[in-house]
Formats: C-alpha cells, sequence, structure tokens
C-alpha cells in the first residue's frame, strides 16, 4: 500500500494520531517553558475547550456527511473548480490548491471578525482569558458548522484533489495547537519563521483585547495573506507578557461555562455585538 492509499484508507486514524501528537507536544512544551502566566483554572479551562470541541466533531458528522475528502471526491467526480479549469502539472496543482484553501480559511475569518451576526458566534473563540494549545479547539457549534460549509464551498470552487485537502486539513489541525501555543520562540527565530508561518508570537496579538489588535494577523497557516492585505501587526503595544487576552466584557474566567459559551451569542452585552474597525 501506498502512503496516499495509506492516508485516504485510514484518514480518520492519522487525523486523531495528528491530533494527539499536536496536543502532546504544545502542552508538554507549554508546561516547561510557558510564555505568559495562566490567570484561570487550567483543567475548568481545558474541559470546557475539550467539550466543544468534541459536540462540534459529533455534529458536523452528523449533519454534513459530505466534509473533506468527502467534498473533494465528489467534486473530482463532476470535474468541477478552477484547478481543473487550469489544467496544471500534478504537482503545481496540489501546491496551488494548498495556497487556495489558506486564503479561504484567511477570508473566512476576516468575515467572522467583520460580519456582526457572524462575530456574536466568534467571540466564543476570543473569550477565553488564557492563551493556550487548547484555545484553538475553543469555538461555538455554529462557527464550527460554518466553517466546515465554506470548505466544503472552497472546495467545490477551487477544485483540489482530495490529497490535498486531506493535507489541508493535516496541516491545519497541527498548526492550530502550534499559533495557539503558550509558548515562544526566540526573537531572532521568531522574525525567520514568520516570514513563512504563523507562529505563536504573530498569532497571539489577535487574541488581544486591544481592538485594533484583535482585527489583524487573521491567518492560519500562512502570514503571507496578512502582509498582502495590511492586517499584519508585528506585536502587540503591550508586550506579550503585559498584553490582555479575550475580550473587556467577559473578563470573569469562572462565569465563562460551557451552558454559558453556548448562549453567549444570544446575549446583549454592551461591546460585545461586534468589534469592528
Amino acid at each position: 500500500m501506498d502512503l496516499k492509499s495509506f492516508l485516504f484508507t485510514f484518514q480518520n486514524e492519522v487525523r486523531l494520531y495528528v491530533f494527539l501528537a499536536g496536543f502532546g507536544l504544545f502542552a508538554l512544551w507549554e508546561s516547561f517553558q510557558p510564555r505568559r502566566r495562566l490567570i484561570a483554572s487550567t483543567p475548568k479551562r481545558w474541559l470546557t475547550n475539550f467539550a466543544l470541541a468534541i459536540g462540534n466533531s459529533l455534529l458536523i458528522r452528523m449533519t454534513l456527511p459530505l466534509i473533506g475528502i468527502g467534498a473533494a471526491l465528489a467534486v473530482e467526480k463532476q470535474g468541477w473548480g478552477l484547478l481543473k479549469m487550469l489544467t496544471l502539472p500534478g504537482w503545481q496543482s496540489f501546491i496551488v490548491a494548498l495556497l487556495l484553501l489558506d486564503i479561504a480559511r484567511y477570508s473566512q475569518h476576516v468575515a467572522l471578525h467583520k460580519i456582526p451576526l457572524l462575530w456574536r458566534f466568534h467571540k466564543v473563540h476570543h473569550a477565553d482569558v488564557d492563551y493556550d494549545c487548547t484555545t484553538g479547539l475553543r469555538f461555538h457549534p455554529f462557527e464550527a458548522f460554518f466553517s466546515e460549509g465554506i470548505l466544503i464551498i472552497a472546495i467545490a470552487l477551487i477544485g483540489p484533489s482530495p490529497s490535498a485537502v486531506l493535507v489541508f486539513e493535516i496541516i491545519y489541525l497541527f498548526t492550530g495547537f502550534l499559533t495557539h501555543g503558550n509558548i515562544g520562540l526566540p526573537v531572532r527565530i521568531d522574525s525567520m519563521v514568520r516570514l513563512f508561518l504563523v507562529t505563536p508570537d504573530m498569532h497571539r496579538v489577535h487574541h488581544s483585547s486591544v481592538l485594533a489588535e484583535t482585527n489583524s494577523n487573521y491567518g492560519g497557516v500562512l502570514p503571507w495573506w496578512d502582509r498582502l492585505f495590511g492586517t499584519y501587526r508585528a506585536q502587540p503595544v503591550a508586550g506579550h507578557e503585559g498584553m490582555t487576552i479575550g475580550l473587556d466584557e467577559y473578563s470573569d474566567a469562572n462565569a465563562l461555562s460551557y451552558p454559558h459559551l453556548l448562549a453567549m451569542p444570544f446575549e446583549s452585552k454592551p461591546g460585545s455585538a461586534f468589534r469592528s474597525d
């Protein structure tokens, strides 16, 4: 069995192992070399964030039968998508597919901040008062459903191969733990890495309580889209140790229970409805 056949046959197992490896690696790194001091109860936050992740995964699998590779296989069978029209060589089509899928995720993230209705659900992610590898699991079920829907549309428009979709999903899953990690690289190394990959220090700026910083650094894997579209911000004004994480209107960590996070989008709270420049 070649690598491609192996990945397709055991795609769910591969995702699970990548998830466990990503979480294990960065949770261990955080425990030995944390970038910031955490202020809330880690067990309580982790329980809440994992509950959201597990619930969202079950919801998506029950409601969207053609996600990820399934959608790519259906699109490939129909011959849809931009890449089918361009007829690029295999490896070029693969690279372009990864780039276009990543810019689709960037565009979706911007929309979550700029459209008031979508922000109501996305603020669940930003309401985390601490920042560690489990923050990347913290999404409202509606946002998780919306994100998968956008991915399906992107796959239909782009026409990536199933292999490209699987590789992108694996990269996006692993880098979700990396970019949300309570870790830091030496300044010189970070400055070089962020030319090609979103680093924890780069994305942490996006979780600042300062509005101008919240509306920056939307990239999930590649940092190029932020630089290209003018949403890049190098550092937080208060520094990484001094910055406040989260949303001012949701600063009480004890009140951010799982039921509260599910109800949060439907609350009327000053400052919570929309955070756009």
